[in-house]
């Protein structure tokens, strides 16, 4: 029956894109219903395929009976005898069935039903082949749009291209080619719906893909991409190889290759950076094209960090309505804040920040990472680290102001520790003392200050030793008086003005926080007087002191404290 079934088989798998054992399947599944329809079951029906699959043969299992019951299951034995001399009563026979013998209706039925299991048949080759494929790139053509969605011809299915999943810099036209990204395959009561996408960031990897081999054979890699559709992209590239520039191969020679990629895109821009795991690195990376001057980590908990740019390239480092900051802003993970030399000193931020952009700016190299925990010295044992913590000594700046007798003092300390202690502060710890230049600058004016009252007291003498001669010789005695009286009552002006302005008292001091006032009290430190004869080098050393504190007080000395001596008065 059927002569040349291979050939129709194989015929309907190419147009339908079925393997050849389901179709077999449905050819099968359309003899049962046919079968059933004609004889109202199908429980004793064999279907047959011959091994070159060129012949399908219909079967009706009957068993031998002398007196038949049922003549669809049963056969008498002298019809049996006929098709079988050997056969006896309780054997079965299969019994060759003619299709062309069915009716109408049963053809119809069988027909119906093999269609339908096509269909289903077809739904989920097309489901399995393409859902592996999300994530992937595919290429239509553009059938026809409809509220905006815009329906590709994929060859074997059909893909929808939702409005929200186009770029506002593209149109299209009807048999347009397009190239997309598979989002999503769902497979619905109508059939299977494709979800293609032209903004999402995948789209652009895949691109890049094809245009750069060094990308597609893992030598260069992708580490992040950020992307605001139509208008701009970022691409963080590193290489896995120190022989190869991964910046310079996605650019290719002449650019080629990202031109060929921002055609593919309608002309949108694409920034490829090197990636860094240094943040610094990155931050100043990720604003590109902007020139960077330096980079700032405000709040590293809460990854927050400030970017500083010249004048001229601010605006160019925010972008319009602030998209180049905002995908730096993803890119790198950090929440940035672009500012201008000028407004960052305008800033109110904490001084640990200050001290770092200082050392940014600095003309001398100081090492990144500074250690300020006696813990992080090298060659300190943890017994010397337990004994100092135990005498309320953490950091390297309280350590540094002690002697070779104040360490001996400290409880649990022996001779041994004393001795390497004072080495490995000697060979890692460097003291610079900056605000001695201060001291020195505030010295010199003071005695340059004194020296000129001398010389102006001096001038006064001679003039006033003159004075009386010149009186003697005048006949108008009254007038100097007026001016002796008027000299005094300068003089006395200038006195009273003096007292006015003399403090004794350290909490008189313009600055001076109560807190300060309480621990230099605590320290013995009474009034004025007590803190000027203190060494300014030695204030970190006065117990319960902070190093930001002893630098207030110095500042407080230098801008509001004058010297006078009484026996120059």
């Amino acid at each position: 029956m059927a002569a040349g079934l291979a050939d129709a088989i194989r015929a309907v798998v190419q147009d339908k894109g079925i393997s050849e054992e389901l179709l077999m399947k449905v050819i099968e599944e359309f003899l049962y219903a046919a079968y059933k329809r004609k004889f109202g079951h199908a429980d004793n029906a064999v279907v047959q395929f011959t091994d070159d699959g060129n012949e399908v043969t219909l079967f009706a299992q009957k068993r031998i009976v002398n007196e038949v019951e049922d003549p669809v299951t049963e056969i008498p034995l002298s019809e049996a005898l006929e098709l079988n001399e050997e056969c006896e009563v309780g054997d079965e026979l299969l019994i060759e069935i003619n299709p062309q013998e069915f009716d109408r209706v049963a053809i119809q039925t069988a027909k119906q039903k093999a269609r339908q299991q096509i269909r289903e048949i077809q739904k989920d080759t097309l489901y399995s082949e393409f859902s592996d494929k999300v994530g992937e790139l595919v290429i239509g053509y553009v059938q026809r749009e409809r509220n905006g969605n815009l329906f590709v011809d994929l060859g074997k299915a059909e893909g929808i291209l939702p409005k929200r999943y186009q770029s506002p810099r593209e149109a299209y036209r009807t048999n347009d080619r397009i190239k997309a990204l598979i989002v999503d395959v769902v497979k619905g009561n109508t059939g299977l719906q494709i979800a293609l996408s032209r903004t999402h960031t995948d789209l652009v990897k895949r691109i890049f893909e094809l245009e750069v081999p060094e990308i597609y054979g893992k030598t260069v890699e992708i580490v992040r991409i950020v992307r605001e559709a139509g208008y701009r992209t970022k691409i963080a590239v590193a290489s896995n190889r120190e022989d190869v520039d991964p910046v310079g191969a996605c650019v290719g020679l002449r650019g080629v290759r990202i031109q060929a990629i921002v055609r593919e895109l309608e002309g949108e821009k694409i920034d490829i950076l090197k990636y860094d795991p240094d943040p610094r690195v990155l931050i100043k990376n990720a604003l590109s094209p902007a020139e960077v001057t330096n980079v700032v980590i405000v709040d590293e908990a809460r990854r927050q960090a400030l970017a500083i740019v010249p004048e001229d390239q601010l605006s160019l480092a925010i972008g319009k309505q602030g998209l180049n900051v905002r995908l730096a802003n993803r890119l790198a993970d950090w929440n940035i804040d672009v500012k201008t030399m000028d407004q960052f000193d305008e800033m109110d931020i904490a001084a640990e920040s200050k001290r770092a952009v200082s050392a940014l700016f600095s003309d001398h190299d100081e090492p990144e990472d500074e250690i300020t925990s006696i813990r992080e010295l090298p060659g300190v044992t943890d017994a010397m680290v337990s004994i100092l913590e135990a005498n309320n000594i953490t950091m390297i700046e309280e350590i540094v102001g002690l002697s070779d007798d104040d360490l001996r003092a400290l409880d649990g300390m022996n001779e041994e520790m004393v001795v390497e202690l004072s080495k490995i502060i000697a060979e890692n710890v460097e003291i610079v003392e900056e605000q001695d230049e201060d001291y020195d600058e505030y010295d010199e004016d003071l005695y340059e200050d004194e020296d000129e009252e001398e010389d102006e007291d001096e001038s006064d003498e001679d003039a006033g030793a003159d004075e009386p001669e010149e009186a003697e010789s005048t006949d108008e005695p009254e007038d100097g008086a007026v001016e002796d009286e008027v000299t005094d009552a300068t003089d006395e002006d200038e006195e009273e003005e003096e007292d006015e302005e003399v403090i004794t008292e350290i909490d008189q001091l313009p600055g001076m926080t109560e807190a300060i006032v309480a621990k230099l009290r605590d320290a013995g430190v009474a009034d004025l007087e007590d803190l000027i004869n203190l060494d300014p080098d030695n204030l970190d050393a006065v117990e319960g002191l902070e190093a930001d504190e002893a630098e207030t007080i110095r500042t407080i000395l230098t801008e509001y404290v004058e010297i006078v001596e009484d026996d120059e008065e």
